[in-house]
């Protein structure tokens, strides 16, 4: 059969290098399948990483999956690419590599590592496409490039695409339904940011993403890639950022896929000890070589470049940082230095967070990471990873092991509640109330409260504004923000029938107003990154569950008193800074929140008694598990 594949190439010599060497950012350029035009002739270039291959052919509808003569050729540079141009090859056919390898007499069909756009899983071909879209967010954009995020508020909604509504006929919305329905809800409900669970393509929708296989292309469960730029450039342009899941931790290994791509291990470490995952079944990327760093570098910034993406979210920090993560003694090697540092995955986390800073002003990059690793949110030049940000286990664990607690006995546990605050400016933190709180038989939050139906949804309220008063951004995993009362399950919708109920709809107008309240009030957010932006007035009293504090601005002031207990309190003393009226801007018990209504404070001018160290106070009310937020009168 007469050959079907030109000898042609795209990359350069400095590619090559630049991929070799670690340090390549735009594969997503130069590998996989691109339409190009060559002497005048349209068709399709493709390119794949293959160092251990005895010869590679491109199968597909286009050849009814028969590879001879569709053979492509390895570069004379030792490389380990292989590469060709077919002709009249064009948008939407279905493909696949077909390698062999020099080192077994296997025949391996594989997905194309850089592939754009897959077949609806189970199915597994890839798909000839682009990325070409006419983005109208180039106001969002410009913007974005001058964004303070460390100074201005941050309110993330967490969402998983496939489960947020679901249709009469129980499926998903698509790409298109979502730019209708998500932007609209997520515009009005007042948070400044989404954060997708991962929309990298993955075979196994009961995963929520995190078990990605297309590092290169959304899943195209909910439509195509430029469906889902749309879905991004309509919320750029209702003014909400972006954010993704994103996992360079570890992939499947589906045979389809990544794992022995070539009958070698390509993209996983071949130490076992290094390149299996015992948590989740699944394989570690060789952080070691060269060539998968760059894919992965790649994979960061296409997302952001392409897609317009406003940041991401690493997943699983702390199983890249260290050897001897979820391993017994004598399952893990110790590094040359005798410790448990993975020294070559530090190194890449520091050239992504360097590279995607340096190439995309305003992002967020941020770590979800458990550990006590020093300088996670800390420049690369000051010895840190490099990341912008880093969630707040240990609050989200501390508070909410204490909200689940009798109220009567929180008094006794009363540093769980206080201690996020010794460390609060360790790392600049993003308040995680996430999907992992809700799965698993952890029960939704507001079962997670104990008491009758009142009490649940009051400490719940309760909650969520301490959380929006206490410093550092804010993220709410979708259904909690109506107080969903099942566990999160990826094959049902958010139960959105309980707005009709009158303590669902008033968490929902709460965190409305919450949202309002923490863009409105600069002390919220200014410094929420400073010392300067929080200060105790008492975290002593342990007896009645109280905590009092202020949050500045350059001239402003908000005062907050959080009360844990059921018990109402008439008449509370806390002391203030200095002389002023103060008056109330926010109270979690008010009525419209399905509150009782009781304790709600009026204009309340401050004494000359003193109290808490300061010669000056109020006194006030505090609700039954409640908060009020007083702000002091210019």
């Amino acid at each position: 059969m007469a050959h079907k594949v030109i000898a042609h190439s795209i990359l350069t010599e400095y590619d090559i290098y630049l991929f070799k060497s670690g340090q390549h950012t735009q594969l997503y350029d130069k590998l996989g399948s691109r339409q190009i035009e060559v002497d005048g002739r349209k068709g399709t270039y493709f390119a794949v990483y293959a160092p251990a291959a005895r010869s590679v052919q491109v199968i597909g509808n286009f050849n009814y999956w028969n590879g001879h003569g569709y053979d492509l050729q390895v570069r004379w540079d030792s490389s380990g690419i292989w590469e060709g141009f077919i002709p009249d090859l064009n948008r939407g056919e279905l493909y696949k590599y077909r390698i062999q390898s020099h080192y077994d007499n296997i025949v391996r069909e594989k997905a194309d590592p850089y592939g754009l756009f897959f077949e609806m899983a189970p199915q597994t071909s890839t798909i000839t496409w682009d990325t070409w879209y006419e983005w109208e967010d180039k106001t969002w954009l410009k913007a974005r490039s001058a964004f303070n995020s460390y100074a201005e508020p941050v309110s993330i909604y967490e969402v998983h695409l496939g489960s947020w509504k679901k249709k009469a006929d129980q499926t998903s919305l698509n790409y298109a339904e979502l730019a209708e329905d998500l932007v609209e809800y997520v515009a009005d409900m007042g948070f400044t940011h989404v954060e997708f669970l991962p929309v990298t393509e993955h075979p196994y929708y009961p995963s929520w993403g995190y078990l990605s296989t297309g590092f290169f292309a959304p899943t195209s469960r909910f439509g195509s890639p430029q469906d889902f730029m749309g879905l991004v450039d309509a919320l750029h342009q209702a003014g909400i950022g972006v954010i993704l899941d994103w996992v360079p931790a570890h992939f499947p290994s589906d045979e389809s896929w990544l794992a022995d791509f070539d009958g070698s291990k390509v993209y996983e470490h071949p130490n076992p000890k290094k390149g299996f995952h015992p948590d989740w079944n699944s394989l570690i990327f060789n952080y070691e070589r060269p060539e998968v760093q760059s894919f992965l570098l790649s994979s960061a910034h296409f997302w952001l470049d392409r897609y317009h993406i406003d940041g991401l979210r690493v997943d699983a920090v702390a199983s890249m940082l260290y050897l001897d993560y979820s391993r017994d003694e004598g399952e893990w090697d110790p590094n040359e230095y005798g410790t448990n540092e993975n020294l070559a995955a530090i190194s890449f986390l520091k050239e992504l967070n360097k590279s995607c800073y340096g190439a995309h002003p305003g992002i967020m990059m941020m770590a979800e990471e458990s550990t006590a690793f020093g300088g996670v949110s800390k420049p690369v030049h000051e010895g840190g990873l490099g990341f912008g940000y880093k969630w707040m286990m240990g609050w989200m664990n501390d508070t909410l092991r204490y909200m689940e607690r009798e109220p009567i006995h929180r008094q006794h546990h009363h540093n769980e509640v206080s201690f996020s605050m010794a460390y609060a400016y360790s790392e600049s933190y993003v308040l995680p109330l996430s999907h992992d709180e809700v799965v698993h038989g952890k029960r939704s939050l507001v079962n997670k409260m104990l008491g009758d139906e009142w009490q649940r949804f009051a400490n719940v309220r309760l909650l969520y504004a301490y959380m929006y008063s206490h410093p550092g951004h804010k993220l709410l995993f979708m259904g909690d923000e109506i107080g969903q009362t099942t566990e999160w399950s990826v094959d049902d919708g958010i139960a959105w029938h309980l707005l009709d109920h009158e303590p669902h709809d008033g968490m929902k107008k709460m965190i409305q107003e919450l949202n309002g309240l923490y863009k409105r009030e600069k002390a919220l957010h200014q410094f929420s990154f400073e010392p300067k932006g929080f200060q105790w007035i008492d975290h002593t009293d342990h007896k009645n569950s109280v905590l009092s504090y202020i949050r500045h601005s350059e001239d402003e002031m908000l005062l907050v008193v959080c009360n844990f207990t059921p018990t109402a309190h008439q008449s509370y003393r806390v002391g203030v800074p200095e002389e002023s009226e103060w008056v109330e801007v926010f109270n979690s018990n008010d009525y419209k929140y399905w509150g009782s209504g009781t304790c709600l404070n009026k204009n309340t001018k401050s004494e000359t008694i003193d109290a808490h160290g300061y010669t000056h106070s109020v006194d006030i009310k505090l609700p039954p598990l409640g908060v009020t937020i007083m702000k002091a009168k210019k």
